[in-house]
């Protein structure tokens, strides 16, 4: 096999809709620009708008295009991202990629079209979810059925997700299952757990649960709050939870739960949070209860982290979490069966830290982001070989 400096330079371009803080935009910003040292060169075009992380994803080293905003009203933005998917026919006409890669269903719907007029020889979707969306977007399934046929490859992020994408007719030769992976050297002893706790005004001695996700209906919030509030009076008098995520809408509905449920002194919403290493430092027990997911960064860096977690039975969460291992599976929307696990680990310090070592350990031996990068790297170079292009 050649080495990096004698293979030839590569174009890739990755369509998504935005660069939006969220879980594939984040995991693109860790990927993209390590695959600049693999000989390709890289570009991102947004269909929606650039969105928060295109300046430090330009900092690296990779070139991002699409708009700055877009209007909110519906019908304009409809036909702003239609104009847009015509403004990437004529971007890749003139760029010509050697690779274009879409990320997340709306780029592929409305952008594979235009790789396919434009004549892009290779073209590749990954899915990062499972494929629920299909019910609420009419239409959304046939046409993904039609695009999968016309894609050099197709990509899950987990076995579930890889098994759907099969069901739906993609022909295993074109089928690849490619694990997320983060920068591990930013997790687990960044900062010491009292200075990242005195930085958030909690006390040494608190039992600290955590929970990164957006604040959005599927990552199942609402179920959790219930779950703590089945067990608020058997938890540790000082725990508290801690929810970092960009707010999608239903915040407002949120803070009126805990109210209602009596947990305003122990709920902390926190945001948008950039430095999530520094967070996940402070905790005791990581928390993730979507009703859907592919499979979540956010459990990666909970086991980066040295934390236990406990998690739902969606997507690819059983395939990182070890159920009495390194922490807990529950059925999704079981908020009974979240404070049963919650209970668990609350009151049993020696369990959490044997679970949160393992977790660990796991964590850089399957999910290290040079492994990850290596992968993509790995599978462009094969794509490119079938066609006689490296």
């Amino acid at each position: 096999m050649k080495s990096p400096i004698e293979l030839p330079n590569r174009r890739l371009t990755v369509v998504i809709g935005s660069l939006d803080r969220g879980g594939a935009e984040w995991h693109l910003l860790q990927v993209l620009p390590r695959l600049l040292a693999h000989n390709f060169t890289v570009e991102v075009f947004c269909l929606h708008h650039r969105g928060e992380l295109a300046s430090e994803m330009e900092r690296r080293g990779v070139s991002v295009f699409g708009p700055e905003r877009v209007s909110t009203l519906l019908p304009k933005r409809i036909l702003y991202v239609l104009f847009c998917s015509f403004i990437l026919f004529f971007h890749l006409l003139k760029r010509r990629p050697d690779i274009v890669h879409f990320f997340l269903p709306a780029a592929y719907i409305l952008g594979a079209p235009a790789a396919v007029l434009a004549r892009c020889r290779i073209r590749i979707m990954s899915r990062r979810s499972q494929n629920n969306y299909q019910r609420d977007l009419f239409g959304s399934g046939f046409i993904e059925r039609q695009w999968h046929r016309r894609m050099s490859a197709v990509l899950g992020n987990s076995q579930s997700v890889v098994d759907q994408l099969r069901d739906e007719g993609v022909p295993e030769s074109k089928l690849y299952l490619l694990y997320n992976g983060v920068d591990l050297s930013s997790y687990g002893s960044n900062i010491p757990r009292d200075a990242a706790r005195s930085r958030l005004g909690l006390s040494n001695d608190a039992l600290v649960f955590l929970i990164v996700a957006n604040l959005i209906p599927y990552k199942g919030h609402a179920d959790l709050l219930r779950a703590l509030a089945m067990v608020n009076d058997r938890l540790p008098e000082n725990w508290v939870l801690l929810c970092a995520g960009r707010d999608d809408g239903i915040g407002s509905n949120l803070q009126d739960l805990v109210e209602e449920l009596g947990l305003t002194q122990r709920v902390h919403w926190l945001g948008s949070v950039k430095d999530i290493p520094s967070l996940l430092t402070a905790g005791n027990v990581a928390l993730l209860a979507s009703h859907e997911e592919g499979f979540s960064n956010a459990i990666i860096e909970y086991m980066a982290s040295g934390l236990p977690a406990i998690v739902t039975d969606v997507g690819g969460n059983a395939e990182a979490i070890e159920h009495g291992k390194t922490g807990f599976v529950v059925p999704a929307k079981d908020s009974a069966g979240m404070a049963d696990a919650i209970l668990e680990l609350a009151l049993n310090a020696a369990r959490r830290r044997e679970m949160g070592a393992l977790a660990r350990t796991i964590a850089i031996q399957r999910y290290s982001l040079e492994a990850c990068v290596d992968r993509y790297a790995g599978l462009y170079r094969k794509i490119l070989r079938a066609h006689g292009m490296d």
